[in-house]
Formats: C-alpha cells, structure tokens, sequence
C-alpha cells in the first residue's frame, strides 16, 4: 500500500500536513536513506524506511489530545534554536505531541498539542473558522468608538482583520486600564496585541481563555489535561 509522503509524516505525528510539506521542501526528510524534496513522492507503508532529522518515524497506533493552560516564559514549538524553555518541557508524555497553533511567550491561556497530524490540519486551517476567546489588559481607558473599529476590522500589517466579538469587561480609572474579552477565528502572527495596538492601545497581558467553546478555567497555569472524547468531535464538528 502506497501513501503521499506527507500525509504519511502527519500520521507519524511529526507536524500537520501542511507543515509536513514545508519539511519535505526544506530537505529533513529521507525515505530509504535519500533525502527526498518534492511533494508527489509516496511511500510503500510495508517496505520504505522513513526518517526525519535522521529519525526513523512510524505511525502512532495511541492519538493523544492535551489541553494545557500555557504560562508565560513558554515558546510554543517542539524545540527552541536559542534554548528557551519549550511548551513540552511542560507536558511529559511519551507520545511526539506537536502544539496546534501558537500562542507567543508572552502569552498565556489555552493551548491544544497532538500526535494526530490531520487533527492539527482540520482545527489550524482558516476555512474552519474555530473560535478563539482572549482575555486583553490594555493600558487607557478605551472609547467606544475603538471597540467599534476593533468588532469591524482593523488594518495590520498589509491585512484587514475579519469582524471580531469584542467587549469591555472592566475599566478601571485608577490604574488607568481596561480589560476586553476579544473573540476571533482567525490565527495570525500576534494578532489581538497587532489589533489593539492598532487602534492606539497597548497589550499589557493576553489570556486565551477558550479554543471553541473548550476553556481552561479549572486547569491551574502549567498543568494539563486530556481532551474529552466530546471536546475532540466538538472541535472537528467545525470542519
């Protein structure tokens, strides 16, 4: 039986498969000792010997699917080229897990890791549109008429943000701050602190508190769970 090289990697848990080809491109992958650079290649799953970074990689017959409330201090990749302390140094399992999507260091709040290769392809892609609740402490009192731009779309970078769900939870005068609760869909490079800073205000502290309708209210900063069974078709039922 033959399969596409990178949906082959995806099942192994190395990354998504999106992410999977970008590797191939970059030349971290072999099939039987050749390193392998164009995306039509397939693998015969009973003869061919598979590494990546010169690892020998097999699919994973155990799918795991963590939640975990992410502190700040974190890198949200598999390994860190400066040696900053990684979003696994938090969850020791023994399965190659990979975080689903990013959350900056500075950055804290929900956060899903998988060996499911497809998992992470459904939930990461645009067209699925899955909710993402932040928590954002900004410095100022803000006016209405910048929660409006932000609910509306604001420009960032060379792009123009899809409406948000945006709310004031709190103001307050003394500490001259305000907190908002921003709901998005989209995934791009920081963009609720881009967002609020583009509409003249500055991102003291940023939460994700919920992925989908999946929160981590009562998982204390550091730890983690396994996903529920429901949780996980709550989050595919989006595709």
């Amino acid at each position: 039986m033959e399969e596409r090289l990178q949906k082959y990697l995806a099942e192994c848990g190395v990354a998504s498969r999106r992410k999977c080809e970008e590797l191939i491109l970059q030349g971290k992958v072999k099939v039987n000792n050749q390193i392998v650079t164009e995306l039509g290649v397939k693998v015969n799953l009973e003869k061919d010997i598979v590494k990546f970074e010169d690892k020998e990689i097999k699919p994973t017959s155990k799918m795991v699917y963590i939640l975990l409330n992410k502190p700040i201090g974190y890198v949200t990749t598999a390994d860190d080229q400066f040696g900053r302390d990684t979003v696994l140094d938090l969850v020791k399992v023994k399965e190659r897990i990979v975080p689903v999507g990013r959350l900056d260091m500075y950055t804290s709040g929900a956060l899903i890791l998988t060996n499911d290769g497809d998992f992470v392809y459904k939930v990461t892609h645009p067209k699925h549109e899955i909710e993402k609740t932040y928590t954002v402490t900004v410095k100022g009192i803000i006016k209405n008429e910048e929660v409006e731009q932000l609910r509306k779309g604001v420009k960032i970078d060379d792009y123009i943000t899809k409406p948000a769900k945006v709310k004031i939870l709190k103001t307050d005068t003394e500490k001259n701050i305000s907190r908002l609760e921003i709901v998005i869909h989209e995934g791009k490079n920081r963009q609720v602190r881009k967002m609020c800073e583009s509409v003249g205000r500055k991102v003291l502290a940023l939460h994700r508190s919920k992925i989908g309708k999946i929160g981590v209210k009562d998982i204390e900063l550091g730890k983690w769970r396994y996903l529920k069974d429901r949780e996980i078709q709550e989050l595919l039922k989006n595709k």
